[in-house]
């Protein structure tokens, strides 16, 4: 599992989908089609399209939330009686990507598609370029949103889910500890959260916990020493390129080694010390929320089980992951952050028509107060806009947005890029450093040692 499989939104979106029940959904996989209605009395070409039936389908990934999905469906058709949308289903977690492919290759492809990005990269041929519609959605969303979407310089997604993470914190824990208000602002380097964590400490408290799962540590953390090269993506691919190449040694790299330092603090006040590879998701989270561990290396999405628990606390924040003792210094000041499901049309066998029905639908999505109250309020999901009118539940989203806002923001789209084990191989190689079982240059070996295979190419 992953951010980018969820960031998911899993990558994503890719976390939700493991801890939430699926609703799929009933209906099957009717081949995308037009069939015009009887001559509209009027001459005119918008009362002709108006006339016509059209119908969709929606091929869906996040398959937690497919049935939002299906009642908004039903609410646009009441809405726009010519258009009917049907859901395309998909099972949660599995097999997603076959079946997306098999419609592509039976010529029956989604009018329509929820998808990860390196998805939409992987297909990018079959997706309708969304140039055209590109200025419209740089007014609607935050700053940097649409520029996070662009896929090899190409905008063939429209961003609609945001997920951040880093060190969520909570707040009772941590203000019992020091005795008084936390503020977060104060924590700018290592040596203020290395501070921090001895006094909650000394206060008898466990400082931090780290999920030892390989998603976690290894599209995660560790893959944050590529997107903290720059702030620009290209520059980023071109750094993992250098590892693919043999030219980066790791160890020597700023960014790597202040990432692993930090790393080093962590372990050494990791609540899951005495065996930290167990990585029970569930129970990592609930005693985070019910204060078993003033801080927690995770993301917003671990919202989906902190919200629904009984008796847990009830104010978190986040910080980001300090790598060096310069707080001006690039990621001290800054959370990771991405979009890790976009909207897609397809271009290799929908009609015009059925495009046009399909950019129409999904504006009103992300932008009427029916479709954002069903992705905040029902989805749990925070949405990459200016003019949001609904207000959910996730206090940690409310706090990565904060950064968002200020553009104090870490874009992962290097992730995109990426082949699809980097996570599961580079985990493991992290979970073995956090088991100790080996050192740093043990660490910076293997991972230079994937990228330079077969399988990092």
């Amino acid at each position: 599992m992953q951010l980018r499989k969820s960031l998911a939104l899993g990558i994503s979106s890719a976390m939700l989908l493991s801890v939430l029940a699926a609703c799929s959904g009933n209906n099957g996989n009717a081949p995308a089609s037009s069939s015009p209605a009887s001559p509209a009395p009027s001459s005119s070409a918008a009362a002709t399209e108006e006339a016509k039936d059209v119908k969709l389908t929606f091929f869906n990934t996040s398959a937690e939330v497919n049935n939002v999905f299906e009642d908004l469906f039903k609410t646009y058709h009441e809405l726009h009686p010519n258009v009917t949308i049907e859901l395309i289903p998909t099972p949660i977690g599995g097999a997603q990507l076959e079946k997306f492919q098999s419609l592509l290759a039976s010529g029956n492809p989604a009018t329509m598609a929820n998808l990860d990005p390196g998805t939409i990269l992987q297909f990018k041929d079959k997706f309708l370029d969304l140039e055209s519609e590109k200025a419209k959605y740089e007014q609607l969303t935050k700053p940097g949103a649409v520029e996070g979407a662009l896929l090899d310089g190409k905008f063939l997604g429209i961003p609609w889910t945001a997920q951040g993470y880093g060190l969520l914190y909570n707040k009772r824990v941590v203000e019992e500890s020091i005795g008084g208000a936390f503020d977060p602002s104060t924590i700018k380097t290592r040596s203020d959260l290395a501070a921090l964590f001895e006094k909650v400490q000394a206060a008898g408290k466990a400082p931090v916990m780290i999920h030892g799962a390989d998603w976690s540590l290894g599209a995660h953390y560790l893959a944050l020493s590529y997107s903290l090269q720059s702030n620009s993506v290209d520059t980023n691919r071109k750094f993992v390129e250098d590892m693919k190449n043999g030219t980066v040694k790791l160890s020597d790299n700023p960014q790597f080694t202040g990432l692993m330092d930090t790393f080093d603090l962590l372990k050494k006040y990791n609540a899951r010390s005495k065996d930290p590879l167990v990585a029970d998701y569930m129970k990592d989270s609930t005693d985070f929320a019910k204060g078993e561990a003033a801080f927690y290396f995770m993301g917003d999405w671990t919202w989906a089980v902190i919200g629904t628990l009984e008796g847990r606390d009830q104010e978190f924040g986040i910080l980001p992951v300090p790598i060096s003792d310069n707080s001006s210094d690039f990621g001290n000041n800054q959370v990771a952050y991405s979009e890790p499901k976009l909207f897609a049309i397809d271009d290799s066998g929908s009609s015009p028509e059925q495009q046009a029905a399909a950019k129409a639908f999904l504006e009103w999505l992300v932008t009427s107060e029916q479709g954002q109250e069903a992705i905040v309020t029902k989805m749990g999901l925070a949405l990459p806009y200016k003019d949001v009118k609904a207000k959910g539940t996730n206090v940690i989203s409310d706090a990565i947005n904060t950064y968002v806002d200020q553009g104090n923001v870490i874009n992962i789209g290097v992730i995109n890029y990426l082949p699809q084990d980097y996570w599961a191989k580079t985990g493991a190689s992290m979970q073995k450093y956090l088991a100790n079982k080996i050192d740093r240059q043990g660490l910076a070996d293997e991972v230079e040692a994937y990228w330079k295979s077969n399988a990092g190419k």
